[in-house]
């Protein structure tokens, strides 16, 4: 493959699940082969079905990714977390196209696929996104560690606990509650924003703490600096819920146990998505959460 071929070569990761039979990334393959890109599929979730019903040929994403010039993530916005955290370190424009319901984080509709087009030839403008690196301690060992574009989530199973938060070692907020949010701007307009937390500019730097259902009315969400090294423990005595998740961009990924010590720090990695709408983080918000009429 030349150097130029491999500067026009879009990945495509679509969601089965989503884009049912691959019609969508059928249609998106087919438009950018035909405006003289290379296309390489890539589904998110391969092994798990037999997708490959539209006789596309499917590539391992480790395979191409050096060569790409953008990713796009077809499926709701699960789908493009899974997508953003595939790409880490790499350095990938990636761009959304929504088959899923909300799809806050997607730039396109469905219907918009033409426009990946002008995206693949660089007619668009770069959104930063601040990532997140977690590790989880216990009896001085390093026992998970990963990245987190949207947010990280302690939460207990039926049954409440108390939880410390602190932020480069001076306690923030200690509650007893259903668990804590930590999210990016990115992620504020998730689970945090349910949860009561405030919305803040995606392509801001902040860390973002915030209680889950606190019996406690000091116990608010606190926006704090990207260079905070945030700590958060469970506390063994007075914590009787049986069940607890240690949850990054939305999977399961680790039972916590009392005494367990989980840090969170701004990651040196960032997600690059690519804009091409007209609308403003601020149109966006209206149009996905504001009142319907």
């Amino acid at each position: 493959m030349s150097a130029k071929s491999k500067k026009r070569l879009i990945i495509l990761c679509p969601n089965p699940f989503r884009d049912t039979g691959l019609e969508y990334t059928a249609q998106a393959k087919r438009l950018l082969t035909d405006a003289g890109f290379s296309v390489a599929v890539c589904p998110e979730f391969p092994g798990e079905g037999e997708w490959n019903i539209r006789g596309l040929e499917f590539s391992a994403l480790e395979d191409v990714v050096d060569g790409a010039s953008m990713a796009v993530s077809l499926g709701g916005d699960g789908t493009i977390l899974h997508t953003a955290r595939r790409l880490i370190g790499h350095r990938v424009p990636v761009i959304g196209v929504n088959l899923g319901s909300v799809g806050f984080l997607a730039e396109l509709k469905s219907r918009e696929l033409p426009r990946l087009i002008t995206a693949a030839e660089g007619s668009y403008t770069p959104s930063p996104r601040m990532m997140l690196e977690i590790e989880a301690e216990r009896a001085g060992e390093i026992i998970y560690s990963d990245y987190a574009l949207n947010d990280v989530v302690l939460r207990g199973v039926t049954q409440t606990m108390e939880i410390t938060a602190c932020g480069d070692g001076r306690k923030i907020l200690q509650f007893i509650g259903d668990g804590i949010i930590c999210a990016t701007p990115t992620g504020s307009t998730a689970y945090s924003m349910s949860a009561g937390g405030p919305l803040v500019e995606p392509t801001t730097e902040n860390i973002i703490l915030t209680p889950i259902c606190a019996h406690a009315l000091a116990a608010r969400s606190f926006v704090l600096a990207p260079d905070r090294l945030v700590e958060i423990k469970i506390d063994g005595s007075a914590s009787s819920v049986k069940r607890r998740f240690l949850s990054v961009d939305g999977g399961e990924n680790l039972e916590p146990q009392p005494g367990d010590i989980i840090r969170i720090r701004k990651s040196e990695y960032q997600t690059m998505f690519a804009h091409v709408s007209s609308q403003a983080f601020y149109d966006v918000v209206y149009e996905k959460l504001g009142e319907k009429k």
